[in-house]
Formats: C-alpha cells, sequence, structure tokens
C-alpha cells in the first residue's frame, strides 16, 4: 500500500482511538467530519489533525475513509458518500458485526469495501489508544488491500486475522460473550454479594483478583488446564446447594453454563464419572 491518508467520518470513542494511534505510528490522518461540528473539533485537536464543516472535503482528500459512527449509521453515511466521487477510494468502516456488504453495489463506484475491527473494548475518548497496541483487529473485504492491510496492522505490532463476511456474525458474537456477557455474569456475582450486604463497590474488589487470576490462567495454560470448582470436581452437594439458593430466573443460565464446564470437565478428567451431575444439569435446563 503506497503512502496514504485517512479520513474519519464520526467521532466518538473508536474514531478518536484509531485516529490518535495511526497518528502516533505515523500513519497520516486527514481529519474527521461528524454530526456536529463540535465533535470533529474536538476529535481534531486531539489527534494533532484537521476538522472538516462538509462531508466531500474529507472524502476528496483522504485515500481511506474509515466510518466509526454507531452501526445503524453506517449504511446513511455511504448513501451519503457513494454519489460523491469515490473512485479507486477505499471505503471502511469499524463495526464488529456488519460485514463490508453493507457499502451496497461499490463496484459500480470503482471502490473498494472493507470492514476493519478491533477486538478491543474501546470505552474512553482520551485514554484507549494507549492500549491499542495490544488489539487484535479482524478484517474482510475486496481482495486487492487485503494483504496491504495486514501489512500495516503487522507493522505496528498488532495481530490481525482475515475473516470471510459471512463470519462476521458468529464473530461478533464471541466479542459480545467475552466482554457484555461477561459484565452480565459479575453483575449477577454481585447481586448475590449484595445479598449479605456488600455495596457493589465492594462487590466488585472482592471479585476482582478471582476474575483476574482466572483470566490469567486461561492465557497461561488453556481453558481445559484452568478449570477448578464444583463441576470440575463434580462436588454434586456444591451444587445442588447453589440451585437452592440461587434465583429462580438465574437457574437455566446456571445449568447451562455448568453444562459447557461439564463438557471441559470430561476431557480433562476421563476418569471420573460425571453421570448424576450431568442429569442434574439437564433436569434445570428444560
Amino acid at each position: 500500500m503506497t503512502p496514504i491518508k485517512i479520513g474519519f467520518i464520526g467521532a466518538g470513542k473508536v474514531g478518536f482511538s484509531l485516529g490518535k494511534y495511526f497518528v502516533q505510528n505515523n500513519i497520516q490522518v486527514t481529519g474527521y467530519f461528524s454530526k456536529t461540528l463540535t465533535s470533529s473539533k474536538e476529535a481534531a485537536i486531539f489527534t494533532e489533525t484537521r476538522f472538516y464543516s462538509n462531508l466531500e472535503d474529507l472524502v476528496f482528500e483522504s485515500d481511506i475513509i474509515f466510518i466509526t459512527t454507531p452501526d445503524d449509521e453506517i449504511s446513511n453515511i455511504w448513501a451519503r458518500i457513494k454519489i460523491l466521487n469515490i473512485r479507486e477510494k477505499i471505503i471502511c468502516h469499524a463495526s464488529g458485526s456488519l460485514s463490508s456488504n453493507i457499502f451496497s453495489d461499490i463496484k459500480k463506484s470503482d471502490a473498494y469495501a472493507y470492514s476493519i475491527h478491533p477486538l478491543f473494548p474501546i470505552s474512553s475518548k482520551y485514554e484507549s489508544y494507549k492500549k491499542l497496541k495490544d488489539a487484535f483487529f479482524t478484517i474482510e473485504g475486496d481482495k486487492k488491500y487485503l494483504e496491504s492491510f495486514v501489512s500495516m496492522f503487522e507493522k505496528l505490532k498488532n495481530p490481525i486475522i482475515i475473516l470471510n463476511k459471512e463470519d462476521k456474525t458468529l464473530y461478533h458474537l464471541a466479542a459480545v460473550t467475552s466482554s457484555n456477557l461477561v459484565n452480565a455474569l459479575i453483575s449477577f456475582s454481585c447481586s448475590y454479594l449484595k445479598e449479605y450486604g456488600f455495596s457493589e463497590k465492594d462487590a466488585i474488589n472482592a471479585l476482582y483478583p478471582l476474575i483476574l487470576s482466572n483470566i490469567e490462567n486461561v492465557k497461561k495454560n488453556g481453558l481445559i488446564n484452568s478449570l477448578t470448582g464444583p463441576v470440575e470436581r463434580c462436588d454434586l452437594n456444591t451444587i445442588k446447594k447453589h440451585l437452592d439458593v440461587i434465583p429462580k430466573e438465574h437457574k437455566v443460565n446456571y445449568a447451562s453454563l455448568s453444562s459447557e464446564l461439564l463438557y471441559l470437565s470430561k476431557l480433562k478428567n476421563m476418569n471420573i464419572d460425571y453421570e448424576k451431575l450431568e442429569k442434574l444439569l439437564i433436569n434445570q435446563e428444560e
């Protein structure tokens, strides 16, 4: 890929973070166009780039147009830019769930479509860019520049993998399961501790070493070798006690997640008979 200039449409957390990350790594960013001029100016100041008061100027001056708006807005932005002269332009979005197919009929414009997604929780406009060096990226889109993008991110020391368009939904499900749904599980844990007088802050502080240690063990040793707890030990009585006190609306979730742990436990401990535990969990899921 020859020297490129990247323009951002959308000045939220993702646009801020990617723009700053690129600028810090000597990738030229032209600047930002956003729904409000205030947010465009804010992003431009933060990244030491330009802000644009009209979309046409940003598109004209950029080789890559990176759409970092909410998912529901991407098709609307595409409808606005596809009527412009975007010949030989590269059009990207940063959605985890949408594929490059959202840029419908892009071949008619002689442009190239991609979805590029950081598998990373971007939660702060001003801080998240500092940790993007650790992010795993995925990409899918037109074959012409795929390897060029891979090379660009490899130079940034970011691991990147090429996806197929049809893989995006399942990929996004994996991301949500490991991030947002984990937050839901932590919320469940906090609610149990609150029953005994813990504040939410105290509950999080108490659980944090357990959560962190578990994640570190999974990274170091893998899922199976990190297993511990009553399911792995086939501690039937403890699990029955859990089921006695757990809120009714949480029982199916508990049983479903425990069944997945049971599957892994069987792979680890082929000498343990898990039959009674398996029947108990199946009864809860029905």
